[in-house]
C-alpha cells in the first residue's frame, strides 16, 4: 500500500550521466529527457541562466556576466556546484509537478571511477533532490540496454565510447571480468580537429564547430568519395574572420591519435580476458555503444584490428539510459551489479 502510495507521489528516475548528453528514464513514462550536458551562469549571483539545450548554443558565444559551463570533464564530475543545479533541473523537468515525495536515482557511471568521484555523484544527486541514490558501471547498463544476457556464464563483450570516455569490458554472470576504462571519447577527438585546423591553417574554431566537423565528415577509414565542408574561425595571424574547406582526409589525420587509444584500449582489454570467455567473442563479437560508434568507419577499423565481429547497435546514444532504466524496473533483480560502496 505504502510502496503504491509512494509511486503515484514520485516518479523514480534513471540517469545516464554524460560528459556531453544527460539523458533521464522515467519509472513508467520510458525517456523523457536528452539534453546537453551544459549550465550558463551568471557571474554575479551563481545563478543558472540556462540548462540544457539553451545553455549549449551559448558555448563560445555568451557576454562577461555569463558563462556556459560543462560541469562533468572524462565522465566525471568536474564542478560540483554546477552538475548539482544541472541536475536539480533535470529532474524538476522530469518530475512534472511529482516532487511530495524525492523520488529513487539511478546513475550510470564510468566503471573507472574512484571511491572519491563516487561519492561526488551520490552527493551531487542527493543535494539535487534524490531520496536514495544508486550506481551502475556504464559498460554493464549499456549491455542491459541492448539486451545481451549479462547474467550468464557466457562472455558479452562491449565497447561504450561516450564523449568523455570509453569504457570496454566482457560481461558475464553479473559483473566485468575484464575491462579497460580510458578518458578519452567524442571530446578528445573534437579538441584534436580544433587543435589541427590551428596548427595547420592558423585558424581558431570553436569546440561546436569542431562537433559540427566530426558529425558531417568525420571517418576512422579511408573513404570515397573524399568529402569536404567549409568552416568558418579566426584568422589567428590577421585577426579576422575567414572561411576555410576541409576534406575527410584531413579529419581522419587529425583524430587518428585518439582514435588509436581507443583501438588500443580494446586490445589491451582482449588480452585480459580468460579464453573460455574469448571464445564467446570470437563467437558474439563485439558490441559497440555511445555517441562514438556513430563516427563513420569506426566499426571497420575495429574490425580489422581485431578480425572479430563488431556490431553498432541502432539507438547506441540510448543504451546506457534504458539499461538503468530496466535496472531501476527491478531493483531488487539487478542487485548484484550495483556498485559497491554506494550506501553507508
Amino acid at each position: 500500500m505504502f510502496s503504491r502510495l509512494t509511486n503515484f507521489l514520485t516518479n523514480d528516475v534513471a540517469i545516464d550521466l554524460g560528459t556531453a548528453n544527460t539523458l533521464v528514464f522515467v519509472k513508467g513514462s520510458g525517456i523523457v529527457l536528452n539534453e546537453p550536458s551544459v549550465v550558463a551562469v551568471e557571474q554575479s549571483t551563481g545563478k543558472s541562466y540556462a540548462v540544457g539545450l539553451d545553455a549549449k548554443a551559448m558555448l563560445g558565444k555568451t557576454p562577461q556576466h555569463i558563462n556556459a559551463i560543462r560541469p562533468l570533464k572524462d565522465g566525471v564530475i568536474a564542478d560540483f556546484q554546477i552538475t548539482e543545479m544541472m541536475l536539480r533541473e533535470f529532474i524538476r523537468k522530469s518530475q512534472k509537478r511529482k516532487l511530495f515525495i524525492r523520488p529513487r536515482i539511478v546513475i550510470a557511471v564510468p566503471s573507472g571511477i574512484t571511491e572519491v568521484e563516487k561519492r561526488a555523484v551520490r552527493d551531487s544527486a542527493e543535494h539535487a533532490g534524490a531520496r536514495e541514490v544508486f550506481l551502475i558501471a556504464e559498460p554493464i547498463a549499456a549491455a542491459i540496454g541492448v539486451g545481451l544476457p549479462v547474467d550468464k556464464p557466457s562472455g558479452n563483450m562491449i565497447i561504450d565510447i561516450g564523449g568523455g570516455t570509453t569504457e570496454i569490458a566482457v560481461i558475464a554472470l553479473d559483473g566485468i571480468v575484464a575491462d579497460s576504462s580510458i578518458r578519452v571519447g567524442g571530446d578528445e577527438l573534437d579538441d584534436a580537429i580544433v587543435s589541427y585546423v590551428k596548427r595547420t591553417y592558423n585558424l581558431l574554431i570553436g569546440e561546436q564547430t569542431a562537433e559540427q566537423i566530426k558529425i558531417k565528415i568525420g571517418s576512422a577509414t579511408r573513404e570515397d568519395p573524399v568529402l569536404d565542408m567549409e568552416v568558418k574561425g579566426r584568422d589567428l595571424v590577421a585577426g579576422i574572420p575567414k572561411n576555410l574547406k576541409l576534406t575527410s582526409e584531413e579529419i581522419r589525420e587529425a583524430i587518428s591519435e585518439p582514435i588509436a587509444q581507443i583501438v588500443d584500449a580494446l586490445k589491451n582489454a582482449l588480452e585480459q580476458t580468460p579464453p573460455e570467455l574469448a571464445a564467446d567473442i570470437v563467437d558474439r563479437g563485439i558490441v559497440m555503444t555511445g555517441g562514438g560508434a556513430m563516427l563513420r568507419g569506426l566499426d571497420t577499423l575495429l574490425k580489422e584490428q581485431t578480425n572479430l565481429p563488431i556490431n553498432v547497435v541502432d539507438d547506441p546514444l540510448l543504451c546506457v539510459v534504458l539499461g538503468a532504466g530496466k535496472v531501476l524496473d527491478n531493483l531488487h533483480l539487478y542487485e548484484r551489479i550495483l556498485m559497491q560502496g554506494v550506501h553507508d
